[in-house]
Formats: structure tokens, C-alpha cells, sequence
């Protein structure tokens, strides 16, 4: 049996998956939380740690199962600094870092305009140019020091393999640093002073080389043993779908970020004040997408203790109706800037009530999301939320579409590992999604949700295109 190493560097947790090469299912997973170290010089993750279990994990995965080749998939608003030797210029800044914030207007007078970059202008580090800016400002001489400026899921494939590369997947991730029309870097690269430092920008599924025989002395693997260039995350969810599918459709990515991407849709309404933008996908081809912090929220909201819900929870969430308003992490999404509110009343911690109201709250901030990009026809639910019934439910309704949730916990991994198996595969085995009998109620749920958010604000929402 052949298998397939994923390197799965989430922002909650780092992952090494193996995964079946024919069947594309996850054989073994290991996982270490990705803990966020406070500094100095600035809040940042711990990449040799996770190098140390990445390691470990390869060389257990290979006594037991047999690894033959090795792919790449990670979050995106990241980067890694290398010095003239190879080794970090400086710590990796955890994007949620407010430190970039206290330089915003200076650095919006360097970035390119949205129509050019399709990256909103976000908050803390989302963008990689703010952080590039800010750290640079921090500390003067790291620009000089920095030889070359990677991709986050590309730092793993340099680790592995000593070739220094970025990606347009991660590159079109909100960066500022990518025009995704024209192929290229955007003007940002030159006026942050950095045009020579980009490492060469490669294809998601090229193969930049096999392991060093560092590693494989400390895993046991071959030295033959193939590295992909890797991919971003969200990225990873599309591909297998991208691969294998008429368009129009779009994917839900769900994690502790949601993010729509449409393939194939109508006209966008992008609103980079409303977190959409335009990712880049494996092809190199520009894609509307929309955000929220979602998997986040759901874990805030309920604080950690879900409680199943019955159908008597059903019942007195749908009459009320009990409705959660957006939104619990403001900083983000098609509603930022707004606090979240419950009404009539808060249900109490740890009810089935407060449970199922939360998931309703997050299918319909997602259908929001997919009306912004323009999505017509199935959506593909990929990740936690495809396992949520209520949160299933409510996305059909909402946007009286097909839904269909994917038969497997995560598809980062199963994306990312399609990367090295080829063009010629079988699509992903969904599960199509048939609301309860009550839908009826979940319309009326659906259509109160949104006049209370126009009653809030007097902002329309318009459900006749979806």
C-alpha cells in the first residue's frame, strides 16, 4: 500500500496525516497544539518544536505504515524570514498580533488599492505586508538582515528539502504582496524594499526535490523520498473539488476560520470592507472568497461545552425565535465591526438551546458569505461544520441550494495529498443533505435572522439572488 505524509499546520493545532494514495483516506494522524509563545521580540509560534514532532511522527509513521512521498498544507497570513545562512532572521509573528495596528497609516499609504490586489485591508497581521512593514520597524535592521522571505507551508518544504520557494496559493492569501490578474507581485514587494528577497515563486503541486540526508537519517526514510512544493489550506479543501468537478459549485472550508470559495459563479459583490477577497487557487487562477472566523466563534459562544440538541430545543428555538446577531469575533467577517447580540435572551451555557442557535447563527453568516462571492449551485462542505446537522440544515434553507458535506473530518489533508497523486483521480464521496421536515420553520428562522440584522443597523440584505 502506498501513503502520503501530510504536513498539516493548522492555526490551533499541527498536524502529520498519512494518508492512502488510491483511497485518499487518513491512515494515521498525529497532532500537536499550535501554541502561540508571548516573546521577545513579539508574540510568535514555535516552529522548532513543531519541526521536532514533525520529525518524530515521520520517522513512526514510516516503521509502521511505509511513507513514499511527502506534501504540504498550512495556514495562510504567514511568513518565514531566512538570513544569508538559512536559518531564521527573526521569529514568525502570529498573525492575531495588534502590532501591525499601530502603523496603519503608514503602511496604507504603501499598499496597493483592493481593485488591484483583491486583499482587504485587515487587521493585526492578516495582511503579510503589515507584519513585513511593522516588524521592519521594530527592528531596523532585519530587512538587511533577511535574505529571503518564504510562504509558510514552503518553509516546511525548505526544511525538508533545502529549496526556498513561495506559492501563489498562500501569496493570493489577503498578503498585499500579489496582483492574482496579473501573475504577479504587486507593487507592495518594491516599496517595502524586499523585491529581491522573495524566494522564486513555484506551482503548489511542483516537486522541488527529495529530503535532505539529514532527515532522512533522523526519520528513516529514503533520501529519494519526493517533497511538494505544498499549498494553502483553504486551498487544499478546494483542490480535490477544483480536480474533479463541473463548475458552478462552491466550498466551505470550515475550521476555526470558514471560508467560501465559488468556482464558476456569478458576478462577486467583493467588499473588502466586508472580509471578502480574492485567494488564488492551485491553478493559479484568481477565486472569490469570503471569511469569518467561524470554528472560533462556535468554540466562544458555547465556551467549549456543546450539549446536543433535542427536538423540544428545536422546537423553542424555531418559535421564538432565539437568534445569536453577529458578531462574536468582530475583527473579521462579512459583519465585522458589529458586537454580537442575542435575542430574545441569552440562552444559559451549556443548553441544547444555545448549542443549536449557535449553529444557525453560523450557517447563516456563511450563506451571507456565499451571496458576496457570486455562488451559484452545490456547495461543498468541508471540515467540522459538515458533521453539524443544524449548521447543514440551515445553510440549505438559507440559501436554497444543494448542500453537500463531505465524508471525512478535514479535506486539508486529503487536498494536499492530492498534489502528488496526479490529475487522473476519483472525485470525494459526499453525502447529500436533505433538511429536517421542520424547513419550513428553519425559512421563517431564516428570514427573521435577517430582518433583525436590517432592524439593527438598516443594512439590506438581499436573499432574492441566492
Amino acid at each position: 500500500m502506498s501513503h502520503i505524509a501530510v504536513i498539516d499546520i493548522g492555526k490551533s493545532n499541527a498536524k502529520l496525516a498519512l494518508v492512502d494514495r488510491v483511497t485518499f483516506d487518513e491512515v494515521a494522524v498525529v497532532t500537536r497544539p499550535n501554541i502561540v509563545s508571548p516573546g521577545p521580540p513579539w508574540p510568535h509560534f514555535d516552529l522548532e518544536g513543531h519541526w521536532a514532532f514533525l520529525l518524530d511522527s515521520l520517522r513512526d509513521f514510516h516503521a509502521s505504515h511505509g511513507i513514499d512521498a511527502i506534501s504540504i498544507t498550512a495556514h495562510g497570513a504567514s511568513c518565514v524570514l531566512l538570513d544569508a545562512n538559512g536559518n531564521l532572521a527573526a521569529p514568525m509573528l502570529d498573525y492575531e498580533h495588534p502590532g501591525p495596528d499601530d502603523l496603519t497609516e503608514a503602511y496604507d499609504l504603501l499598499r496597493s488599492p483592493f481593485a488591484e490586489t483583491g486583499s482587504a485591508r485587515l487587521a493585526g497581521g492578516l495582511n503579510i505586508g503589515a507584519q513585513l512593514h511593522w516588524m521592519f520597524d521594530q527592528d531596523p535592521g532585519l530587512r538587511e538582515k533577511t535574505a529571503q522571505i518564504l510562504t509558510y507551508p514552503q518553509f516546511w518544504a525548505y526544511r525538508l528539502t533545502g529549496v526556498a520557494t513561495t506559492e501563489r496559493t498562500s501569496l493570493g492569501c489577503h498578503t498585499d504582496l500579489w496582483n492574482p490578474s496579473h501573475n504577479s507581485f504587486s507593487p507592495l514587494v518594491a516599496a517595502l524594499g524586499i523585491a529581491g528577497k522573495m524566494a522564486p515563486v513555484r506551482m503548489a503541486s511542483d516537486v522541488l526535490g527529495t529530503i535532505l540526508p539529514d532527515v532522512a537519517r533522523q526519520t528513516g526514510l529514503p533520501i529519494t523520498t519526493p517533497v511538494t512544493c505544498g499549498i494553502h489550506d483553504s486551498n487544499a479543501s478546494l483542490l480535490p473539488h477544483l480536480m474533479t468537478r463541473k463548475t458552478p459549485f462552491s466550498v466551505v472550508s470550515t475550521g476555526t476560520w470558514v471560508i467560501a470559495m465559488t468556482i464558476g459563479g456569478r458576478e462577486p459583490q467583493l467588499d473588502e470592507d466586508r472580509d471578502t477577497l480574492v485567494n488564488v487557487n492551485a491553478h493559479g487562477d484568481p477565486t472569490p472568497s469570503a471569511r469569518f472566523m467561524g470554528g472560533r466563534e462556535f468554540e466562544t459562544v458555547i465556551d467549549g461545552t456543546f450539549c446536543a440538541p433535542t427536538p423540544a430545543d428545536r422546537k423553542s428555538v424555531l418559535d421564538q425565535p432565539v437568534m445569536l446577531l453577529p458578531s462574536s469575533a468582530p475583527l473579521t467577517g462579512p459583519f465585522k465591526g458589529r458586537t454580537a447580540k442575542w435575542r430574545p435572551y441569552e440562552p444559559p451555557h451549556g443548553s441544547g438551546q444555545r448549542s443549536l442557535a449557535t449553529s444557525y447563527y453560523l450557517a447563516m453568516v456563511t450563506a451571507e458569505c456565499l451571496k458576496l462571492t457570486g455562488h451559484i449551485g452545490d456547495i461543498i462542505v468541508e471540515g467540522p461544520f459538515a458533521t453539524n446537522r443544524d449548521y447543514l440544515d440551515m445553510l440549505a434553507v438559507a440559501t436554497r441550494c444543494p448542500v453537500l458535506a463531505t465524508n471525512n473530518a478535514t479535506g486539508t489533508s486529503q487536498g494536499a495529498a492530492r498534489l502528488v497523486a496526479g490529475t487522473s483521480q476519483e472525485p470525494p464521496q459526499y453525502s447529500e443533505h436533505q433538511p429536517f421536515e421542520t424547513d419550513a420553520l428553519l425559512s421563517v428562522y431564516a428570514q427573521s435572522w435577517t430582518k433583525a440584522i436590517n432592524d439593527h443597523d438598516g443594512m439590506a440584505i438581499n436573499q432574492s439572488n441566492r
